[in-house]
């Protein structure tokens, strides 16, 4: 997968110039759109729009201090219909406008072109299933929370804090198929996974399609295919790096990707530092299932 994310790449690169080729960038990584965009995010760690904006960027800018050519000649010829849009663009990653960068020949970002590659680390290897799952609810309260990638996310934290004796109560009763129990759930609202970025976050449980829930809040899941992965560690961090491995390693070196659906956490509580076991559950479907379409 990683050769064919390598190429798509490069079909990027060639089309700086003019408009991005997304879906056709992912079929060449033979996988989905949905799937090239949240993969690139997880292994990057920017989204794909940020990445082909600054690498945009940085050859316009090259062009911007050689004066070679006017400024909106670089503007049209890197997709830019005004000068106004291009300014905008060029001050967003280099800080300065780009009349101001030529007349004063100022230092500008760069975004070397990237490609991907594997790097093996130690021998441990990674527990996981296939689970094909019927539709069902989740019932529980919601917070919207931005990513954080290391450490405790104060923000979920004061959510699960929020959660009334009541309403985990009335959760416990409802739940009747797996996850089994209380669960959280996050269900990302845009492809990126920079830290900061805002997702929707449950603390609820798995029940039936349909199920009265009172005043939880509900999310209704499509039936569909999961990867369960098992993890055992200190909290959170081994919560994160496994959430990690599974989009740096098992991804691109397994016959699935990703697709749209809420990421599911069954984890026993404990105090942070202390280990506990954990089952993440990743909404799939089989590579190629989806290219073409």
């Amino acid at each position: 997968m990683l050769e064919g994310l390598n190429r798509a790449l490069d079909h990027l690169e060639e089309r700086l110039d003019r408009e991005v080729d997304v879906a056709g960038a992912a079929r060449i990584a033979a996988t989905s759109e949905y799937h090239f965009r949240r993969l690139f995010s997880a292994l990057a760690g920017m989204p794909l729009s940020v990445y082909v904006r600054r690498r945009r960027m940085t050859l316009a800018g090259a062009e911007v201090l050689s004066g070679e050519r006017t400024l909106l000649d670089v503007a049209v010829s890197y997709g830019y219909g005004s000068g106004e849009a291009f300014a905008r663009a060029f001050r967003s990653v280099h800080g300065i406008g780009p009349g101001e960068a030529r007349r004063t020949g100022a230092a500008l970002v760069s975004q070397p072109r990237m490609s991907f590659r594997v790097v093996v680390e130690g021998s441990s290897s990674m527990e996981y299933r296939i689970v094909e799952k019927e539709a069902f609810r989740i019932a529980g309260r919601k917070a919207r929370i931005p990513l954080v990638h290391e450490g405790v996310n104060a923000a979920g934290a004061a959510h699960v804090e929020s959660v009334g004796v009541d309403a985990i109560v009335r959760m416990k009763e409802l739940s009747d198929r797996e996850p089994a129990g209380v669960l959280s759930a996050v269900e990302h609202l845009s492809d990126s996974r920079e830290e900061g970025t805002e997702v929707d976050y449950w603390i609820g449980v798995a029940t039936g399609p349909g199920t009265p829930a009172g005043d939880l809040d509900v999310l209704d899941v499509p039936a569909g295919t999961w990867a369960v992965f098992a993890g055992r560690g200190p909290y959170p961090s081994a919560l994160q790096e496994l959430w990690r491995d599974v989009f740096t390693q098992w991804f691109p070196s397994n016959p699935y990707t990703s697709r749209p659906g809420p990421e599911l956490l069954r984890t026993t509580p404990v105090e942070i530092g202390q280990d506990t076991d954990s089952e993440l559950w990743i909404p799939v479907e089989r590579a190629g299932q989806a290219v073409g379409a």
